[in-house]
């Protein structure tokens, strides 16, 4: 079998996805969580899909993320080769950089594959001076 090369490791993360689109918060001081259970992406490597959830969970400064361009944008992993770590810290960096929110933690719980089960787990928080 071939060794994985820095291009495997790379693939993905500069691929172009759906914008997330926000809009206006209305409160502070409280936590969104959205659960999408029907993740998909392909494995950079083998080519085989990959399945799981991705949860994210955070605290809205001035936006919220809205829910409709979320899913597209998700869906814009079903074809896109990319390994799980890099698809949670990829999430997290367009969250972030989409609705800039006080905290943020991105996790993916991704389906069994040769016997063993990935959690990965990516969190933000901002700068109290930024």
């Amino acid at each position: 079998m071939s060794e994985y090369t820095p291009e495997h490791a790379r693939l993905g993360l500069d691929a172009e996805l759906p914008g997330l689109a926000t809009w206006p918060n209305q409160f502070p001081n409280y936590e969104i969580t959205i659960a999408i259970p029907e993740y998909t992406s392909i494995c950079p490597k083998t080519g085989l899909p990959d399945f799981g959830t991705v949860t994210i969970r955070y605290v809205p400064d001035k936006l919220c993320v809205e829910l409709k361009s979320l899913k597209y944008y998700i869906l814009g992993y079903r074809n896109l080769g990319i390994f799980y770590e890099n698809a949670v810290n990829r999430i997290l960096q367009d969250l972030v950089a989409a609705c800039q929110p006080v905290s943020a933690t991105v996790t993916g719980e991704f389906n069994m594959r040769g016997g063993m089960k990935s959690m990965i787990e990516a969190r933000y928080r901002r700068d109290s001076a930024g």
